[in-house]
């Protein structure tokens, strides 16, 4: 059997890796706080490591899931990284949501090895990480996709190659370009209905079903209104998504007014101590400015 090590097992990543488990895949993983790790290895069914260098020693398959690009970089290029000690002809995937820049350098320096590097990053949150349903879009080589596409399926259901190196990162910019706007919508339309004196989840019963429907209204606004701000995606992190946004629209001469209006209200919230819930805790903000 294939061999796989897998790098980061926060609110995705554990069960990411926890399904090739399940698959029949032997998994080492590594994380910044190997107690964690340990203490996760029970229920996924992973090998936790002490360094990247055991954990990718011999492995066909890396998987990486951390926060930051800075993260990325880290664990890919520092002394005892991915690419100092993998082996020649492995496959090393990045489903960090990160820099289109830095996946193409990343593919460069992994081509000067002999490993192939996928950018990878993922749409779903930590409902698609436990259910297995996560969207999946890559950048890179036919031929490394194709060989790892059997195990991108057990961890998602809409899987794409977009394109070379960067490809993947500039698809998920575009996806979180539209999650910004859905979910700064659905949060003021619960704000509104509530000022009106609907009952908001009537309100999301109506509209959902028709021209506003969306996957934040069927999957997140509940939470919203449940009180339910435990993070599947970290506020803290789609600031980091919109601010790598701002930065390659920066460099293109193309401003986006709709993801400035909400990255500046989200780095408010953050401000406020908000940086650490989930980003459906937005609706709270809007509760406490109004």
């Amino acid at each position: 059997m294939e061999q796989v090590a897998w790098i980061g097992t926060g609110v995705m990543g554990a069960q990411q890796a926890g399904h090739l488990v399940r698959a029949g895949y032997p998994v080492k993983a590594y994380g910044h706080h190997y107690e964690k790790v340990e203490a996760q290895a029970p229920q996924f069914g992973f090998t936790a490591c002490r360094t990247i260098a055991e954990a990718v020693a011999g492995a066909d398959f890396i998987f990486v899931m951390v926060g930051y690009p800075k993260d990325v970089e880290e664990v890919f290029c520092a002394p005892g990284g991915i690419l100092e000690s993998a082996k020649p002809g492995a496959v090393a995937v990045d489903m960090t949501t990160s820099s289109p820049t830095l996946a193409q350098t990343l593919y460069a320096l992994g081509a000067e090895k002999g490993i192939a590097v996928l950018d990878a990053p993922v749409s779903g949150g930590d409902k698609g990480a436990r259910e297995a349903t996560l969207s999946i879009m890559a950048g890179g080589d036919g031929p490394a996709f194709e060989k790892v596409l059997p195990l991108l399926q057990k961890m998602g259901k809409n899987i794409l190659l977009m394109g070379p190196a960067g490809c993947g990162q500039h698809t998920k910019a575009a996806n979180q370009i539209a999650v910004a706007g859905a979910t700064a919508a659905y949060t003021e339309a619960i704000l509104y209905a509530e000022k009106a004196g609907l009952d908001p989840q009537k309100m999301l019963d109506a509209i959902g079903g028709g021209a506003a429907g969306s996957w934040q209204i069927a999957n997140m606004a509940p939470r919203a209104l449940a009180g339910d701000f435990a993070p599947g995606f970290f506020v803290k992190h789609f600031i980091k998504d919109m601010k790598i946004i701002h930065d390659e629209t920066a460099s293109r001469g193309v401003q986006l007014e709709m993801l400035e209006s909400v990255l500046a209200l989200y780095e408010r919230f953050a401000a406020a101590g908000g940086e650490n819930d989930g980003t459906q805790a937005l609706i709270r903000f809007y509760r406490e400015q109004s």
